[in-house]
Order: structure tokens, then C-alpha cells, then sequence
């Protein structure tokens, strides 16, 4: 436990985690209307406000976990409930639990039948991430890891579109395959170490020819959750198929763990078989980013677009990581939640969209910046910050990304920039049609701008994109030591 400290005072994780539980008893006894959704905001609204404590008490000057919580839980199997922080894992954590009320607002109007069981599934999917951003215990992570298939899993079965069940089981499926790499390396390394402390495995010292198969299971479930190219074929299905919340959650959160597993697990404890592996993912990531790019580049349909721009962003995330330095990782977590902010608002804005045209097809879309100005303005912006253009928040990760590229690989960076030169392509070229294409069409004219609801919404993420673009030093100080013990552990061979 020498790598934890202790808080005196108020438990904040435990409270993050409990407040949505006790969220969702009361809602049970709530009556099944629009009280539901009162509810869901207020306890989402006040989880938000638990988690900013974290930021202002953090102590930036060290790499060890904060605010942890460590009690018995199964002392037969060593097992407990351990959770803490660190400046990677907070950053998670404030992402999750400001993007929650967003999503509640976004589906105010969007979600019409089960109104109850809409929102439950939102609070025990918060209950959920936040535990798979705290939890120091392998066991109690990889619940919550798996727990998370539930509420997801369901809100793109029930409220989803016309291939939601296709789409949910494709996704049940496809994270289950995963996770059982993802057990399998959990037990090998319990049993060679003696314990699920993550921590204590991060300074176990695995011996190399285990590592390499370790590493390549714990690649195999991460891969599939960021999702990294040939494993994303779920993530269109479920991200065109899902609610609106359900495609914000997936793209702000849910890609994240992907990332954040080889943050928290490849890296510090598979210091070795990361650094040979490394060039693998890097071609990968690249491969990824054009992909993505390129993909998304002939799509019609507006949800489809921006699902398969995930696919290319992600690439630069995965591509960050495994340039195992400084400005790469620091790059790359940025990147995360840039990423979370900037393609949350998108898909909020595909949802205000749907509920006016019920369409997402951009053909039947022309023109209706003239109409709604005030939509298109903040569309223009995520746009525009989606292209990582200087002055929005996505400019500083993805620059940090490409420096770490190029100081690794001239080669290896000039590849990536094509990816960027097409985000840019299909970005533009969808944001001009919306606003200003095709001729006057008369269906258009009763289109309203966005509401008091609408606009609240999405503020708070308009802010974000020019706070962090012009403002990115306080992430970075908290990241810092963070990213540097990591890229140590991975240096120097975990020791």
C-alpha cells in the first residue's frame, strides 16, 4: 500500500459511486414520467459537483494514487476493494461525470416510452465507468469493466434504431471476447505475483517471456474497446444504432477504457513487451487515422460520418501511447478527452438534428444553416474543433501526438498527415452543405432554432473547446507526473 495515500475527510470516490445507487433506488419509487428525468439530472448534476473537490485537492506533485480507499473484500482470494487516483485516471473520472447531466439533457425530449428504465440504465452506467477509472484492485476492476456491458448494452437494444438489436448484441459480443483475454492475463498475473493489487504489479517485475503474452492479451480486449483498426466493426453499428445519450456516453467514455487499460495495465506492468511491440501498434494506429479518415469521408449519413471519425481520433490516442515518451502520452490522454468533449457535442448535435428532419442523411440536410443559425454556429464550432484547428481544444492533443510521431519516426509521421488533411476534407465539406448547400427547400422553413434546453447543453461543451484550446496548461500540470512515472516504469524495464 506504499503507493497509495490516504484522504482525511470525505470519501469522495465511495460517494461518486454511491450517489447514482442510491439514485437508482429512489427512482424505482418515482412514478414513471417526466419526475424521471428530473431525478436523473439532479443526482447527475450533484455527482458532477462530488468530483471537482478532486481537481482542486489533487496534489500535482506526486505520482501516487490519492484519495484512496482500500477495505477487505474476499481475504481468501486476496481481493479488495481498493480504489484511488492518479492525474490520468482523474482526468477520466471529471470527464465522465460532467458529460452525465449532458446526456440526461440531450435525451430530455429524444426518449418517449420507458422512461424510467432509460435513466436507471444512465446512473448505473456512471456507477460503472466511474468504478473502472478508481478501481487499483484487478478483480474489482474488471467488474466494473464488465458490468458496464449491461446498461450499455440495453440502452442500444431498447431505445435504440431499426437494427438495435443487431447492433447491441454485435457490441455484448464483441467487448465479451475481449474481456475474457482480459481475465485470463488478470489470473496469470495473480498467480505469478500473489496479488490483484495493480499497483503492486506495476512493481512486481514480470519476466519477459511472460510479458509478451501477457501484453498481447491485454491487447487483445483493449484493442477492441478503443476500438483499434481490424477490431472496430462494432462501433458504427452501435454508435448509428444508439440513443443519442447512448452515442455520447460510447464516444466521451466508453472508447476511453480502451485506451486507459493500456495506460493503466500494458504499459507500467508489460514495460518490456510494450516497448517490442510498440512499432506493431504504431503501423496500426496510422492504418487506423486513414482508415478512419477515409471512411468517413463517402458517408451520407451524418451519425455514420462522425462514428467512423471515432475510428481515426482513436488512432491518434493509441498512436500517442505507444511513442512511449512524454509529449505522446500527454498528447495522447489529451487527445482522449478532447476527443470526449469535441465528439460528444458532435453527436448531441446529430441528435437535435434527427428529432427536427428525422433524418440523418445529409442529402435531405441542405441549407438549413439559414434556418437555424444559431444551431449551425456551435455545429461549425465542433466542426472545426473535430479538425483539431488551432485555437480549439482537439489542436493541442493531436500536435503533442505528431511531435512525439516525428521525434519517433519521420516516416511514420509523414503517414499520419494524409489523415489529417481528409479530416479536414470531409469535416469542411459536411459543414458547408448543412449550412449554405443545395437550393431554398420550403420543408426547412419551419425548422426551429435551438431552445433554452438545447443551448444549455451545449455551452458547457462550446466552453470547453476554446477553454482547453487556449488554456490546456492546468490538464497538462496535472497529467505531468502521472505520464512521467509511467514513461519510466516503461524505460526502465518496470523497475
Amino acid at each position: 500500500m506504499n503507493q497509495l495515500t490516504f484522504h482525511e475527510g470525505i470519501p469522495y470516490i465511495r460517494l461518486l459511486m454511491l450517489l447514482p445507487l442510491v439514485g437508482i433506488l429512489i427512482g424505482l419509487i418515482l412514478p414513471n414520467n417526466v419526475w424521471q428525468r428530473y431525478w436523473a439530472l439532479i443526482v447527475t448534476t450533484a455527482n458532477a459537483l462530488i468530483s471537482l473537490p478532486l481537481y482542486f485537492h489533487f496534489d500535482r506533485t506526486t505520482a501516487l494514487f490519492q484519495f484512496a480507499e482500500h477495505s477487505a473484500w474476499i481475504p481468501s482470494l486476496k481481493i479488495n476493494y481498493t480504489v484511488g487516483l492518479d492525474g490520468i485516471s482523474l482526468t477520466m473520472v471529471l470527464l465522465t461525470t460532467l458529460i452525465m447531466p449532458l446526456c440526461v439533457l440531450a435525451s430530455w425530449t429524444y426518449i418517449s416510452h420507458r422512461i424510467r428504465a432509460f435513466h436507471l440504465c444512465l446512473l448505473l452506467m456512471e456507477v460503472t465507468m466511474v468504478g473502472v477509472f478508481c478501481a487499483l484492485d484487478a478483480i474489482l476492476f474488471f467488474m466494473f469493466w464488465e458490468a458496464m456491458l449491461i446498461p450499455m448494452a440495453l440502452l442500444i437494444g431498447i431505445w435504440g434504431g431499426q437494427r438495435k438489436i443487431y447492433a447491441a448484441v454485435k457490441f455484448f459480443l464483441y467487448t465479451m471476447a475481449g474481456s475474457i483475454f482480459l481475465l485470463v492475463a488478470l489470473i496469470a498475473l495473480r498467480l505469478h505475483t500473489g496479488t490483484f493489487n495493480i499497483p503492486d504489479m506495476m512493481a512486481a517485475g514480470i519476466p519477459q517471456g511472460m510479458q509478451l503474452w501477457v501484453f498481447a492479451a491485454f491487447f487483445l480486449a483493449f484493442a477492441v474497446k478503443v476500438p483499434m483498426f481490424p477490431f472496430h466493426t462494432w462501433l458504427p453499428a452501435a454508435h448509428v444504432e444508439a440513443p443519442t445519450a447512448g452515442s455520447v456516453i460510447l464516444a466521451s467514455v466508453l472508447l476511453k477504457m480502451g485506451t486507459y487499460g493500456f495506460l493503466r495495465f500494458s504499459l507500467p506492468i508489460t514495460p518490456d513487451a510494450s516497448v517490442y511491440f510498440a512499432p506493431y501498434v504504431l503501423v496500426l494506429s496510422v492504418i487506423a487515422i486513414l482508415y478512419g479518415s477515409l471512411t468517413a469521408l463517402g458517408q451520407t449519413d451524418l451519425k455514420k460520418l462522425v462514428a467512423y471519425s471515432s475510428v481515426g481520433h482513436m488512432g491518434f490516442a493509441t498512436l500517442g501511447i505507444f511513442c512511449l515518451s512524454q509529449q505522446g502520452l500527454e498528447g495522447a490522454v489529451m487527445v482522449m478527452i478532447n476527443h470526449g468533449v469535441t465528439t460528444g457535442a458532435l453527436f448531441i448535435c446529430v441528435g437535435m438534428l434527427y428529432e427536427r428532419l428525422h433524418t440523418r442523411e445529409m442529402p435531405k440536410m441542405l441549407g438549413i444553416g439559414k434556418h437555424i443559425p444559431i444551431f449551425t454556429g456551435l455545429f461549425g464550432v465542433f466542426c472545426l474543433s473535430s479538425l483539431a484547428f488551432p485555437g480549439t481544444n482537439s489542436f493541442i492533443g493531436e500536435f503533442l501526438v505528431l511531435v512525439a510521431t516525428f521525434t519517433k519516426s519521420i516516416p511514420l509521421g509523414v503517414w499520419t498527415i494524409p489523415g489529417v488533411v481528409i479530416v479536414a476534407a470531409y469535416l469542411l465539406r459536411m459543414l458547408q452543405k448543412i449550412a449554405y448547400g443545395g437550393t431554398d427547400n420550403p420543408e426547412h422553413h419551419a425548422l426551429k432554432d435551438v431552445n433554452i434546453r438545447e443551448l444549455i447543453t451545449l455551452l458547457p461543451l462550446f466552453a470547453g473547446v476554446f477553454w482547453i484550446g487556449f488554456h490546456p496548461q492546468p490538464i497538462l500540470q496535472i497529467l505531468a507526473v502521472s505520464v512521467r512515472h509511467i514513461v519510466q516504469q516503461t524505460s526502465g524495464g518496470g523497475n
